[in-house]
């Protein structure tokens, strides 16, 4: 049965894009992060797939694992030296390997400052007599050099500080939906669901890819329309929703743009302030938000949910193309979070941060309370 491109869920989208690079005639592959919105048989089987892949492949990835099984070199970009520092290694060789380079930077750094202070000191000394002035005047420049030439020691990397301020009053049920159904010609997704989101619960939505999972969310946050039934804003409600394909930012938009049109309450400096907290400063800030990574795009989109005031967030992969550091942050601000939260994630981690009451299951529409043994079907989604 075809189906059109544009209604597949993104695991779908991503499964149809991997199949048709990876059993095309390519000599070499470049994979960007491959296994997001990927269930976990998809995963390990690309892991294996790749793991005996006769050709070439470069990837850029966050999922450990897959580096784990199927990775012999590393590049390793080091943004404090703007260097690629080259390792003909697996990964987790790779990871002793960084350390060792690391400490040996860290260690010729403090002998090197050790160095050139001796050197200032001692040039201060002479540089009171005329007679020594020129030899002291070079034994500074050797003590820069000294320093110049030495790796910069690293830097601790930076991180979006992410912070979901109290949501905004709002009456006791602000998000109801009753009788939601959607097909897409012939086949049926999901019929008849009912839901009511009550202030401050926390809700995940389970089921396997192609459940209707993506597309109950775009129905609540008003994006889609259900084929029967109705969606209803209770009082005071604002709905925040995070798309994990990022369209709702508009790509001609620049990221000042984009966050002012979420947060037409801020001045310039509040804007400036919370942008910078998520790593965006500088001229960062006039990129048009379509020339963006991934991460970067992310991180726009939880931006634009933090000044947006919104006390129902309704997210969709919220973790995906995020570091690990940025994604404990993530995680951290769900557990802290006041408001209503809606969540679809392949992540169990990001399902344990937010200690959900409720699961809705797709598509059949059921709900239940919480229970851990939810977690497997969870990393199976």
């Amino acid at each position: 049965m075809s189906q059109p491109l544009g209604t597949l869920s993104g695991g779908q989208r991503r499964r149809v894009e991997l199949t048709r690079i990876l059993f095309s005639d390519a000599d070499v592959l470049l994979l960007d992060e491959p296994t997001n919105h990927l269930d976990a048989d998809s995963i390990r089987w690309l892991r294996k797939y790749l793991g005996a892949y006769e050709g070439g492949f470069i990837v850029i990835s966050h999922d450990t694992e897959l580096l784990e099984d199927t990775v012999n070199k590393v590049w390793h970009l080091d943004a404090n030296r703007q260097e690629i520092d080259l390792y003909s290694m697996g990964w987790k060789k790779y990871l002793l390997a960084r350390e060792t380079d690391e400490k040996r930077r860290k260690r010729e750094r403090r002998n090197a400052q050790s160095q050139a202070d001796t050197l200032r000191k001692q040039a201060e000394k002479m540089r009171a007599k005329a007679t020594k002035a020129k030899a002291a005047q070079s034994m500074f420049k050797r003590a820069d050099r000294i320093l110049a030439d030495t790796a910069t020691e690293l830097k601790k990397d930076n991180v979006a500080k992410l912070r979901f301020p109290t949501p905004k009053p709002c009456g006791r049920v602000p998000l109801m939906a009753e009788n939601l159904s959607r097909s897409y010609g012939s086949l049926e997704v999901f019929t008849d669901v009912d839901l009511a989101i009550d202030r401050g619960s926390k809700v995940v939505i389970l089921g396997l890819n192609g459940a209707g999972k993506t597309t109950m969310l775009r129905i609540l946050a008003g994006v889609d329309q259900p084929d029967t039934g109705s969606r209803e804003l209770g009082h005071g409600a604002i709905v925040g929703y995070y798309a994990q394909e990022h369209e709702t930012l508009d790509p001609g938009a620049t990221v000042w743009e984009s966050l002012a049109s979420a947060g037409s309450h801020l001045n310039d400096t509040q804007q400036r302030t919370v942008l910078g907290s998520f790593l965006f400063q500088g001229d960062a800030v006039h990129k048009p938000t379509g020339v963006l990574s991934g991460g970067e795009k992310t991180r726009l989109a939880l931006a634009c949910l933090v000044v947006s005031g919104a006390n129902v967030l309704l997210l969709d992969e919220p973790t995906n193309n995020l570091d690990p550091a940025s994604r404990a942050e993530v995680l951290n601000a769900l557990a802290l979070y006041e408001g209503a939260v809606v969540l679809v994630t392949h992540d169990p981690g990001a399902v344990r941060a937010l200690n959900p009451e409720r699961v809705l299951i797709l598509p059949d529409g059921d709900e239940d309370l919480w229970s851990q043994d939810y977690i497997e079907l969870i990393e199976l989604a």
